[in-house]
């Protein structure tokens, strides 16, 4: 009697199966990056005569390893943050060649001149929880943003969108090279207005 030979499995398109399984998941996985915060470093440059910078146009903020904030070495809530922010940057309080036009504050003298000398001093304690550090720089961001969309709803009504809408669209992969190019010195013609002027000090460290 012949002897029956025994079944064989055909595994030759194991590994092209293998290399499809691959490829699918690498293009369906969604694979999580953390995201950082925008900031522009300044040029390097070694200035011989560096500005004199008025107190009156910084606006100190701190933030303090028990995560209390201190604007202007009082003790303040977050939710008092940004609009304490919009009435130094907006002040306008400069005479003459310092004076701004455009500014809606108080004028108060003791305050910021104007936009372009006005610096924001944001200075965070070692322990400061990561939370809070971002919350109270979301909130200085949203000062500037929150002037910025006053000046483009006003310089630009046709538009009919904010400074943040018309960022976000000239930032946005979709949006045209026309269009991006329309939009381009409307956002740098505020910007110019109200530049972001926000300094962050280094750390302090907290004593043991």
């Amino acid at each position: 009697m012949a002897k029956r030979s025994a079944p064989e499995v055909n595994a030759g398109s194991m590994a092209d199966i293998a290399f499809l399984l691959l490829i699918f998941f690498l293009v369906t996985t969604t694979i999580e990056t953390d995201s950082g915060i925008n900031r522009k470093l300044p040029p390097n440059e070694e200035l011989e005569d560096p500005p004199i910078i008025k107190q009156k146009n910084i606006f100190t903020v701190v933030v303090n390893k028990n995560n209390q904030l201190l604007v202007e070495e009082e003790l303040t809530d977050i939710s008092d943050l940004r609009p304490l922010a919009v009435e130094f940057l907006d002040n306008g309080g400069g005479i003459d060649e310092e004076s701004c036009n455009y500014c809606q504050g108080s004028r108060d003298p003791k305050s910021s001149d104007n936009p372009e000398k006005a610096i924001i001093s944001l200075k965070n304690d070692r322990e400061t929880s990561y939370k809070v550090y971002i919350s109270v720089q979301n909130e200085l961001v949203a000062a500037y943003n929150e002037l910025r969309d006053r000046e483009f709803l006003r310089l630009f009504p046709n538009e009919y969108m904010s400074f943040v809408e018309a960022n976000k669209k000239y930032s946005d992969p979709r949006t045209s090279p026309e269009e991006k190019a329309r939009l381009r010195p409307l956002l740098s013609e505020v910007k110019i207005m109200f530049p972001q002027k926000l300094s962050e000090a280094e750390p302090s460290k907290t004593k043991s």
